[in-house]
């Protein structure tokens, strides 16, 4: 997978642009791209948002209570939580799996608790209208 892999976001508010950081969360990026191949996020909702900290998507059951029937190790890196950073959602250390979530504002209370797997490069302005029920519509990966 190139380094600079990027994926585009469509949702009911409009495209959002993420670029995947290979190099820094390896096996979370591959987890997501293989969802994303197999039409995983394509309908779900974000079931939950709270303005000037995230949104948050890709739970099966819509609720924030789903996930895959596998987890994934934590990623830390020391990248931190800025605007537009994309991080995957866990209930603790190596328990995460599909849902992921786009920080609004720079969340640095986040650093080193969640495995950034990506970041906004094109659509924050799309992130932050983006409300609790609005749809990912599809994920798609860019042709390098």
């Amino acid at each position: 997978m190139p380094a600079a892999q990027r994926v585009v976001v469509h949702t009911s508010k409009g495209d959002v642009v993420l670029r995947l950081l290979v190099e820094e969360a390896p096996g979370s990026v591959a987890s997501f791209v293989q969802l994303v191949q197999q039409g995983f996020y394509n309908g779900k909702n974000f079931h939950r948002v709270v303005p000037n900290f995230v949104a948050q998507g890709g739970c099966p059951r819509g609720d924030g209570w789903g996930g895959t029937d596998y987890t994934l190790r934590s990623e830390f890196a020391e990248r931190q939580y800025a605007e537009g950073a994309v991080g995957l959602a866990s209930a603790g250390k190596d328990t995460e799996s599909c849902q992921w979530f786009i920080t609004h504002s720079p969340t640095p209370h986040l650093d080193g608790r969640y495995t950034i797997f990506a970041v906004v490069e094109r659509g924050m302005e799309v992130v932050h209208r983006i409300d609790i029920g609005d749809q990912i519509r599809s994920v798609e990966l860019q042709k390098p």
